[in-house]
C-alpha cells in the first residue's frame, strides 16, 4: 500500500493548496474567487475555471440574499443534500420539490420531463431566492420559460446541469440572456449535483480561510471531497 494523508486538516488544507497553485484565481474578482475554488475542489479538474459564465455582481447578491434569509431552490435531493447547513446565515430553507406526490401528473400534463414539472412548485417563493440546478437541464430550461412569461425573479441562478442532451444549450441560454438575475454557469456538458451545492456553500461561507468555517476543516467527512 502506497503512503496517503490520513490527517483530515492536512487533506482539506492540502487540496484548497492545490486549487491555488494550479488554478489562475487572480483573474476573478475577489468575491468570485471562493466560488471558483470550492466549484474545483468539488470536481477535482482545474480547467473547469476556463469555462465558467458569470455575472460581475453574483457573489455581492447572492450573499446579501442569503443574509436576508432568502430560500435556495434545488432541483434534485442530491444538490440539497451537498448543502452544507451550518454555513447558511439564517437558517435558509432548502427546498426540493421533485418528489412532490402532484409532479407525475403535472409533467404529463405538461408534456415534459418531473424535473421541468417540479419547477412549477416554486412559484411562491422564487422571488429574491436562490435557484441551484445541478442536475436536470430541463428544469433550467423551464425556469427560463417561465421568467419570459413574468414569473418573479430571482436574486441568483446556480447553473450546473449535466449530461449530453441539452446541459450545454440551457447553460448557454443562461449565460446569453440570465432574464435579470444574476447568476453562474459551467458551459459545455459538465456539471453536477456537487458542483451546484458547492456553490452554494461558497457563496454561503466564502473558504475557511476567511474565518467563516465552524470547524479548522469545515467537512462533514473526513476526507476532503465535501463540496
Amino acid at each position: 500500500m502506497r503512503p496517503y494523508l490520513k490527517d483530515p486538516k492536512a487533506i482539506y488544507a492540502e487540496s484548497f493548496a492545490t486549487v491555488r497553485r494550479e488554478a489562475r484565481l487572480e483573474r476573478f474578482p475577489a468575491g468570485m474567487q471562493p466560488v471558483v475554488t470550492r466549484l474545483i475542489h468539488a470536481c477535482g479538474m482545474i480547467e473547469i475555471a476556463d469555462r465558467l459564465a458569470y455575472s460581475r455582481s453574483l457573489s455581492e447578491k447572492a450573499r446579501s440574499a442569503l443574509r436576508s434569509g432568502a430560500p435556495i431552490l434545488c432541483d434534485c435531493e442530491m444538490v440539497g443534500a451537498g448543502i452544507i447547513r451550518r454555513y447558511l446565515p439564517a437558517e435558509n430553507e432548502v427546498v426540493v420539490t421533485l418528489n412532490d406526490p402532484r409532479v407525475p401528473g403535472l409533467a404529463q400534463e405538461l408534456g415534459t420531463t418531473r424535473s421541468a414539472a417540479a419547477v412549477e412548485f416554486w412559484r411562491d417563493r422564487i422571488e429574491g431566492s436562490i435557484v441551484a440546478i445541478g442536475n436536470a437541464p430541463t428544469a433550467l430550461f423551464h425556469l427560463l420559460e417561465r421568467l419570459d412569461e413574468g414569473w418573479p425573479r430571482p436574486a441568483a441562478i446556480l447553473g450546473f446541469p449535466v449530461g449530453f442532451v441539452g446541459a450545454a444549450e440551457s447553460k448557454a441560454e443562461l449565460a446569453a440572456d440570465p432574464r435579470g438575475c444574476d447568476f453562474i454557469a459551467l458551459k459545455g456538458r459538465r456539471g453536477g449535483s456537487a458542483m451546484a451545492s458547492a456553490a452554494v456553500n461558497a457563496l454561503a461561507a466564502g473558504l475557511p480561510e476567511e474565518g467563516n468555517s465552524s470547524s479548522p476543516c469545515g467537512l462533514s467527512s473526513s476526507d476532503g471531497r465535501t463540496p
